[in-house]
């Protein structure tokens, strides 16, 4: 069986938290790239131009991308045949996320507590994480800071099955029209599929961190993510709202089994900034 520390899982975890704040993924940088280049809107192309020096100063000088670094939330898979040694695993990763956010002068901002006091922990503890049990021995660690103005577009329908396809269209369209410049477009919208309700926003949030280019396995599914993406590049929105084609520049989709009389939906947007890093220990 193979060991593991818990404080090594804490290094990687930190310096995950400051590679994710400051270096944008090299897939989201090709994707800036592309849309600058066949964008019409000539405020859009300037847009994009901005976002990839933005981007450029923020992974040169080692400073986030966007000043609003977000809740810290973890995919984490972790091998059954693993051992962590040293200590608890959720502290563990805490205690990164308290490193990385502290020594990299990233912005905190967690509240302890959301809606009397709310005050701040100062450490953007405690992260969101999400552990599955998986075959193997490694752990497999995902972050993807989680910014507010994007996140609070987020968008849950409990469909029924009569909904159909044309439902779930009108689902992630209200979405994003209703998200439109507040959610710094060009996006990455994540959507869910069955499940219930909370699997229904966790397979959002999933899909949403995915990389960039990947597709879903399921032909249908893959074939729904083109059909998405054309639709929301039609509403005209555009980079930053001010009118172009490039709104998204991905839409993924992940899914569940789902009860006979439920058609769940939701959606989670990621802003231009769609920010994630990944370790495998």
């Amino acid at each position: 069986m193979k060991e593991l520390s818990a404080q090594s899982i804490t290094k990687a975890v930190a310096d995950l938290c400051v590679e994710a704040c400051c270096q944008l993924p090299e897939d989201m940088l090709q994707a800036f790239a592309s849309a600058r280049k066949n964008e019409p809107s000539v405020v859009g192309q300037d847009i994009l131009g901005q976002l990839l020096e933005n981007a450029d100063i923020a992974r040169t000088e080692t400073v986030p991308i966007c000043q609003d670094t977000g809740l810290a939330v973890i995919f984490a898979d972790i091998g059954q045949d693993l051992h962590i040694t040293g200590g608890d695993f959720t502290e563990a990763v805490n205690a990164g996320v308290h490193k990385g956010y502290v020594e990299g002068y990233l912005r905190k901002s967690s509240v302890a507590e959301p809606l009397f006091e709310r005050k701040n922990t100062g450490d953007n503890t405690p992260c969101v994480l999400h552990v599955r049990i998986v075959p193997g021995e490694n752990l497999r660690l995902r972050l993807a800071p989680k910014g507010a103005g994007s996140e609070n577009k987020s968008v849950l329908k409990m469909l029924v099955p009569a909904d159909g396809l044309e439902g779930v269209r009108k689902t992630v369209l209200e979405a994003v029209l209703a998200a439109g410049p507040n959610a710094c477009p060009p996006m990455v919208v994540g959507v869910g599929l069955g499940g219930n309700m909370e699997l229904c926003c966790l397979l959002a949030k999933r899909a949403a961190a995915r990389d960039l280019f990947s597709k879903n396995s399921d032909p249908r599914y893959a074939a729904l993510e083109d059909e998405l993406l054309t639709m929301i590049n039609s509403t005209g929105i555009g980079p930053q709202g001010l009118g172009g084609v490039h709104t998204a520049l991905a839409v993924h989709v992940e899914w569940a089994a789902t009860h006979i009389a439920q058609l769940p939906c939701a959606v989670n947007i990621n802003c231009h900034a769609a920010r994630h890093a990944e370790v495998v220990l």
